[in-house]
Protein backbone atom coordinates (compact mmCIF):
# COMPACT_ATOMS: atom_id res chain seq x y z
CA UNK A 1 0.00 0.00 0.00
CA UNK A 2 1.32 3.40 -1.07
CA UNK A 3 -0.20 7.02 0.93
CA UNK A 4 0.53 10.07 -0.69
CA UNK A 5 -0.18 13.36 0.32
CA UNK A 6 -1.12 16.11 -2.41
CA UNK A 7 -1.04 19.18 -0.77
CA UNK A 8 -2.24 22.15 -3.01
CA UNK A 9 -2.54 25.95 -1.53
CA UNK A 10 -4.74 25.41 2.14
CA UNK A 11 -5.80 21.69 1.40
CA UNK A 12 -5.46 18.57 -0.36
CA UNK A 13 -5.68 14.92 -0.78
CA UNK A 14 -4.35 11.98 1.08
CA UNK A 15 -4.84 8.93 -1.15
CA UNK A 16 -3.64 5.06 -0.68
CA UNK A 17 -3.23 2.99 -3.28
CA UNK A 18 -2.51 -0.88 -3.62
CA UNK A 19 -0.30 -1.82 -6.87
CA UNK A 20 -3.60 -1.38 -9.33
CA UNK A 21 -5.58 1.34 -8.40
CA UNK A 22 -6.80 3.56 -6.15
CA UNK A 23 -8.55 2.52 -2.59
CA UNK A 24 -9.67 5.52 -0.35
CA UNK A 25 -8.78 8.91 0.00
CA UNK A 26 -8.83 11.84 2.96
CA UNK A 27 -9.70 15.10 1.98
CA UNK A 28 -8.35 17.89 4.42
CA UNK A 29 -8.19 22.01 5.07
CA UNK A 30 -5.33 23.93 6.76
CA UNK A 31 -6.23 27.27 8.63
CA UNK A 32 -2.56 27.77 9.13
CA UNK A 33 -3.53 31.41 11.63
CA UNK A 34 -5.49 28.65 13.82
CA UNK A 35 -2.86 25.77 13.59
CA UNK A 36 -5.81 23.89 12.36
CA UNK A 37 -6.06 20.75 10.13
CA UNK A 38 -9.71 19.79 8.88
CA UNK A 39 -10.31 16.64 7.79
CA UNK A 40 -13.09 17.09 5.63
CA UNK A 41 -14.03 13.48 4.11
CA UNK A 42 -12.87 10.00 4.22
CA UNK A 43 -13.48 7.66 1.11
CA UNK A 44 -13.11 3.85 0.91
CA UNK A 45 -13.96 2.32 -2.18
CA UNK A 46 -16.54 -0.21 -1.57
CA UNK A 47 -14.43 -3.47 -2.28
CA UNK A 48 -11.97 -2.44 0.41
CA UNK A 49 -14.39 -1.52 3.61
CA UNK A 50 -14.06 -3.44 6.21
CA UNK A 51 -9.94 -3.58 6.10
CA UNK A 52 -9.27 -0.74 8.41
CA UNK A 53 -7.99 1.31 5.19
CA UNK A 54 -10.17 4.40 6.59
CA UNK A 55 -7.90 4.35 9.44
CA UNK A 56 -4.56 4.28 7.51
CA UNK A 57 -5.57 7.54 6.12
CA UNK A 58 -6.74 9.33 9.48
CA UNK A 59 -3.52 8.34 10.53
CA UNK A 60 -1.50 9.83 8.09
CA UNK A 61 -3.82 13.17 8.18
CA UNK A 62 -2.59 13.06 12.03
CA UNK A 63 1.02 12.16 11.20
CA UNK A 64 1.13 15.25 8.61
CA UNK A 65 -0.57 17.46 11.31
CA UNK A 66 1.96 16.40 14.14
CA UNK A 67 5.04 17.11 11.91
CA UNK A 68 3.19 20.94 11.37
CA UNK A 69 2.11 21.71 14.87
CA UNK A 70 -1.11 21.45 13.62
CA UNK A 71 -4.46 20.16 15.98
CA UNK A 72 -6.97 18.32 14.11
CA UNK A 73 -11.13 19.01 13.94
CA UNK A 74 -12.29 16.08 12.15
CA UNK A 75 -15.26 17.12 10.45
CA UNK A 76 -16.15 14.22 8.99
CA UNK A 77 -18.09 12.09 11.16
CA UNK A 78 -15.98 8.50 10.23
CA UNK A 79 -12.78 10.03 11.17
CA UNK A 80 -14.07 11.50 14.48
CA UNK A 81 -15.04 8.07 15.42
CA UNK A 82 -11.53 6.14 14.22
CA UNK A 83 -9.84 9.61 16.46
CA UNK A 84 -12.05 9.16 19.64
CA UNK A 85 -11.35 5.43 19.63
CA UNK A 86 -7.39 6.34 19.40
CA UNK A 87 -5.65 6.48 22.90
CA UNK A 88 -2.49 8.68 21.50
CA UNK A 89 -4.12 11.66 19.94
CA UNK A 90 -6.00 13.94 22.96
CA UNK A 91 -3.04 16.33 22.43
CA UNK A 92 -4.37 17.08 18.97
CA UNK A 93 -7.49 15.92 18.49
CA UNK A 94 -9.84 19.22 18.83
CA UNK A 95 -13.84 17.88 19.62
CA UNK A 96 -15.65 20.69 18.80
Amino acid sequence: MKLENNKSGNGGVITLSNEIKEVGRLTYTIFPEDNKLIISFVLVHPEFEGRGMGKFLVEEAIKFSRENKWKVYPHCSYARAVMRRMNDVQDIFLQN
